[in-house]
């Protein structure tokens, strides 16, 4: 199903698509601290249009919604509001996000969080036949179709980009 090194550890990330059998690569790369991006991706030689950023945001409700987006893109606030019927969200200070979704910053991704969130993906990736999003740890990296990691996340895709 997925590639694996020996020493590559196996996150929620990896352990849910693995129990839903939806299929998926991994790639690793060397971080010990938080890289963008873009940043990873030219350090794994992947085309910058196939990575997707993971955003958590949080809406005047108190509820908390994930964006999955380009990495050079920017989450439009009030696109991302109106896709999950909100009158406006903002991002997530940074502080809270390992306490809220048990992921740190550059190894966050939209599932396997201790509380799985509603998710939107940018409705880019739908042009893709696969895209590249964080596995759950800085250093790695997992490949699959936009549509398996929308089902595995229960989400949808909108337009939120600016």
């Amino acid at each position: 199903m997925a590639k694996h090194k020996e020493k590559d550890i196996k996150t929620n990330a990896m352990r849910l698509l693995e129990q839903k059998k939806i299929p998926y690569t991994v790639h690793t790369y060397d971080c010990e601290e938080f890289l963008d991006g873009i940043s990873m991706a030219d350090a794994l030689g992947q085309p910058h249009e196939l990575v997707y950023k993971t955003l958590v945001t949080v809406a005047k409700s108190r509820e908390h919604y994930v964006f999955v987006i380009p990495i050079e893109a920017e989450l439009d606030l009030k696109k991302a509001a109106k896709a999950v019927h909100e009158k406006a969200v903002e991002m997530l200070p940074l502080k809270e996000l390992t306490d809220l979704t048990g992921y740190v910053r550059g190894g966050c991704t939209c599932i396997g969080m201790k509380k799985q969130f509603p998710v939107v993906m940018d409705e880019s990736a739908l042009k893709l036949s696969k895209v590249m999003v964080s596995g759950g740890r800085r250093g790695s990296q997992m490949e699959l179709s936009p549509q398996d990691l929308m089902k595995a996340a229960g989400g949808s895709f909108a337009d939120v980009t600016v």
